[in-house]
């Protein structure tokens, strides 16, 4: 793959409306991650809430997305990708309709859970739709602007919820969801290419076991929050058993939802890991800055928000000029660069003081934006790299499920050292979530390191 054509290719009907879309779609799956951090208060007054249903309802989304994301990479790869990207564009609009009539907070929980599974949908085919249509340097530029993407839904998402909420309730941001979604699927139909379906059968009982097997999981980190000793504790159990047994029917299926022999690619292995250690690490970190403002400065949640484009808003930059980097610095270098400035970025963060207020948060957020940025960029297209072609979505989807894996149990661990703090307890607690997240990153860097330096075996 050495193409040097300024624009896309169009291979299979491609056409630079399949970068739009993806990048669109990509950007509003992350608005719906990010939209009740400055709706949440309103949503806990209107809905009656209790500590329980807000964190779950700040969880739901986030969950149903590592949970099916690899199940939907598997329907991508073999049922189609046009189709499984569609779907999940229609489940996000469907769920967000039943999100903004919700009357209670039990539906509420539910919806957010079931647009984490449209937004699986999308972001594992949005990716692999874009290694299909794609090759060489314009699937590079193509891979930059997706995770520009990423890093735009961050920004605007707070900042749009938060405005309409002033305009017309909490429950408008999932009805513009509800419209740019139903936009985004009908202008798709006849503008992105699909891979031919397989005459492999979906491994549905995998499926079904990685779903529960992972929500058990993510449940246990968020009842850590909540929850008793013994509900986590049963919860662990399950998912254990449950993954467990997932592993085993994987090692035997024709057409697995997640091929373990990737695993012996260090490439692949690498890539895996440092989107675990970015989710861990600076994304969890930078989700939790709001609640610091707010909590422990006294800021205004539309302000918080606005402090935090210093991160989401650089991110965006930063990927979109990753592609300007010398072609001489490697993937691995940059992945591994790029996570260093993160852990740096998120060192910076203890300088966060009540006395100098939001200011002294811009140097680390500024740092880790810019480094968080060219990660984006660089794993978006080592998850492409680093799989068959006709595994595109499977490498897209292993790569976002370890990211949503990783940010869940960095937000829970946050969270728990921060429980019920106000001022200048939870700035204290604030610099150990620092020093915990940074730890996340540089062990990050140092597998991936490590992980190089193996020889790359020759066969699958």
């Amino acid at each position: 793959m050495h193409t040097t054509a300024a624009q896309p290719t169009a291979s299979d009907g491609a056409s630079p409306a399949t970068l739009i879309l993806v990048a669109l779609a990509t950007c509003l799956a992350l608005v719906v991650f990010t939209a009740p951090l400055t709706t949440l208060e309103a949503m806990t007054a209107s809905l009656s809430l209790g500590a329980g249903q807000q964190a779950w309802v700040m969880s739901g989304m986030p969950l149903g997305s590592a949970c099916g994301l690899l199940t939907a990479g598997a329907l991508g790869d073999t049922l189609g990708r046009r189709r499984t990207f569609l779907a999940g564009l229609w489940i996000t609009a469907l769920s967000s309709i039943a999100a903004a009539m919700a009357t209670g907070g039990t539906l509420l929980i539910v919806m957010r859970v079931v647009q984490g599974l449209g937004s699986a949908g999308i972001m594992a085919c949005g990716l692999g739709l874009l290694g299909q249509a794609y090759s060489g340097a314009v699937l590079r530029r193509a891979t930059a602007i997706w995770a520009a993407a990423l890093g735009a839904g961050v920004a605007v998402g707070p900042l749009i919820a938060s405005g309409l909420m002033a305009l017309s309730g909490w429950q408008a941001a999932h009805w513009l969801i509800v419209v740019v979604s139903a936009a985004l699927a009908l202008a798709a139909r006849g503008h992105l290419p699909d891979n031919p379906s397989s005459a492999e059968k979906v491994d549905v009982t995998g499926g079904i076991l990685l779903i529960f097997g992972l929500a058990s999981l993510l449940s246990a980190l968020v009842e850590l929050r909540v929850g008793t000793a013994r509900l986590v504790g049963l919860l662990l159990a399950l998912a254990m058993a449950l993954l467990a047994l997932f592993t085993l029917v994987e090692r035997r299926a024709r057409n697995p939802i997640l091929t373990f022999g990737l695993f012996a690619y260090p490439r692949f292995s690498g890539a895996t890991l440092a989107a675990f250690a970015s989710g861990a690490g600076v994304l969890a970190l930078m989700s939790m800055v709001p609640t610091v403002l707010v909590r422990g400065l006294g800021l205004p949640p539309v302000a918080s928000a606005t402090v935090l484009l210093a991160w989401s808003g650089v991110t965006v930059v930063a990927a979109l000029g990753a592609v300007a980097l010398p072609e001489r610095i490697t993937s691995r270098d940059r992945v591994v660069f790029s996570i260093l400035g993160c852990a740096v970025g998120q060192l910076l963060m203890l300088c966060l003081d009540a006395n100098q207020g939001w200011v002294s948060a811009l140097p680390g957020l500024l740092v880790a934006g810019i480094s968080n940025g060219i990660l984006n960029a660089s794993l978006g297209h080592e998850a492409l790299a680093t799989v068959p072609g006709h595994r595109a979505a499977m490498g897209s989807a292993a790569n976002n499920t370890a990211r949503y894996l990783g940010s869940a149990l960095g937000i829970a661990m946050i969270s728990i050292l921060m429980a019920g703090d106000d001022g200048d307890a939870l700035l204290h607690n604030w610099h150990v979530a620092v020093i915990a997240t940074t730890g996340f990153s540089l062990a990050g860097a140092v597998a991936i390191w490590l992980l190089s330096r193996r020889e790359i075996p020759s066969a699958a």
